[in-house]
């Protein structure tokens, strides 16, 4: 059974990232499907304890964001990775198409809107990444949709570079103001990206999973590697790194996250609530104020 170690998939900015070299497949890091749910089920208590914590101390917060190709399981790693965790600490918004009253804004606009409180961990289902990465293989959405001036988009290299400095400037203030961003990029094959489209298609009761729309996205499948790879390299730092997360395996994928998150969460220099002995003597007297009523 194959040990991780979060440093392994970590990426800083120090050095390129490839995404060929990406393994989307590792050895099983559970013996067999008991010692897998043994194994989440201690991580999730670990994240709770954490996020308690991190709730009661009310001086740090942290982003989460997860991006991915269509089917690699993003909804189910988040279900399974923060079951157990206090609702109350956790803020989770899956981002879709730009809304109206989105467009009519800039484009950071909505992510500031739904960023997470102190004491909270926030979890981005997709992201402003969105912006650098479909907007990108799409640009057609950028030129017809999202109400720019013109002259911002007459050179789009120069235009995809503010964008990623945004995105590096954006992570760099949250971070300055107790927000540590984690990013993760789940990496799944074309083919088993393949098996479970089809899946879904064979499964009816998967079929309010299933969009056509994943299908012709399937055909941009290089220019999305190289989008994500652009991405990755340009805005990895060592305060809001990326991890890229092998996904062809789903409980793989959750015990890797689940780690990694907790191993993030240890770096905040938060400790349990400190028990005040005065407070606490003064509470003590409640107890009869209780009993008697």
């Amino acid at each position: 059974m194959k040990s991780f170690k979060p440093e392994t998939i970590r990426y800083t900015g120090k050095g390129t990232f490839k995404i060929k070299e990406a393994h989307t497949k590792i050895d099983d890091l559970y013996a067999d499907d008991l010692d897998y749910e043994t194994q989440l089920r201690q991580q999730a208590a670990e994240i709770d304890k954490f996020q308690t914590n991190l709730y009661a101390h009310n001086r740090y917060g942290m982003l989460t964001v997860f991006q991915a190709m269509d089917a690699a399981g993003k909804d189910g790693t988040i279900q399974h990775v923060f079951t157990g965790t206090n609702p109350l600490g956790l803020r989770i918004y899956s981002f879709k198409k730009p809304s109206e009253q989105e467009l009519e804004h800039d484009w950071l606009w909505r992510s500031w809107r739904d960023l997470p409180e102190r004491g909270v961990i926030g979890i981005f289902n997709r992201s402003y990444y969105e912006e650098v990465l479909v907007v990108k293989v799409h640009p057609e959405i950028l030129l017809n949709s999202q109400r720019l001036p013109t002259e911002r988009t007459k050179n789009l290299n120069e235009f995809w570079k503010h964008r990623y400095e945004a995105i590096c400037d954006f992570e760099k203030h949250l971070y300055r103001n107790g927000f540590p961003v984690i990013k993760f990029f789940l990496h799944v094959s074309k083919e088993e990206q393949a098996e479970r489209l089809i899946a879904r298609i064979e499964d009816p009761a998967k079929h309010w999973k299933f969009d056509e729309q994943d299908v012709k996205e399937r055909g941009f499948w290089k220019a999305y590697q190289a989008a994500f790879e652009e991405a990755i390299n340009e805005t990895a730092t060592t305060n809001s790194p990326w991890y890229v997360v092998p996904a062809d395996d789903k409980k793989n994928m959750r015990l890797m996250v689940g780690r990694i998150l907790i191993e993030e969460l240890q770096k905040l220099p938060i400790a349990e609530p400190d028990v005040d002995e005065a407070r606490s003597k003064e509470l003590q007297k409640l107890i009869k104020v209780i009993q008697d009523q």
